[in-house]
């Protein structure tokens, strides 16, 4: 008989699952940020706006958030990388953010949020979901040196809820098009049905 014990097993591991599952379940810190993102993102779902979120974190905290307001605010500018930057500049005081900044987006920047984030001296970008039509021209940008800032760039980081959120919404979107040019045509039809010739 030995006095070995027998390895303590906890709820979860009782269930099948492994330390390594557990591990892959506990979110990474750009994973947590980007939670941040995407609440703000669904934000501006609720307003009706494309959901795209942006938070800025300094010291591991979020400092300033903004979502895509370009329907509201009728501006070509407004997207949510731009709104986040804006609001940190003005809680900073500055056009240049400290040092240590990084920014958080749910969609891949286009080239005017990438400008921005470059000319604001965002020193790492994370973004969720790709830009799927190659419009962002990201990496180029990053790695042009344009401003003598160079900015840290990674995609993918919960790729698959950033995405789900755009694909909802634009199938939401057709779909209420289709509807609507549907109702459009029948309420057409009912009225030449109705019509009557006067002689």
């Amino acid at each position: 008989m030995t006095d070995e014990k027998p390895p303590k097993i906890g709820r979860s591991q009782g269930r099948g699952e492994t330390e390594k599952d557990m591990e892959r379940r506990k979110k990474t810190r750009e994973e947590k940020f980007m939670g941040a993102a995407i609440r703000a993102a669904k934000s501006g779902l609720k307003r009706g706006e494309v959901p795209i979120g942006a938070v800025i974190v300094y010291e591991d905290r979020v400092v300033a958030r903004g979502y895509n307001r370009r329907a509201e605010k009728q501006l070509a500018s407004a997207h949510a990388e731009m709104m986040a930057i804006d609001a940190a500049c003005r809680k900073f005081g500055s056009w240049r953010l400290p040092e240590g900044c990084e920014l958080y987006v749910t969609l891949e920047p286009c080239p005017m949020c990438m400008g921005a984030a470059l000319n604001a001296r965002v020193d790492r970008l994370y973004f969720g979901a790709y830009e799927q039509k190659g419009r962002s021209m990201t990496k180029a940008l990053a790695e042009a040196n344009l401003l003598n800032h160079r900015t840290e760039v990674q995609g993918g980081v919960s790729e698959e809820e950033c995405s789900a959120l755009l694909t909802g919404f634009f199938s939401g979107l057709r779909e209420r098009q289709k509807a609507a040019k549907a109702a459009a045509k029948n309420s057409g039809n009912n009225l030449s049905d109705g019509a009557q010739t006067l002689d």
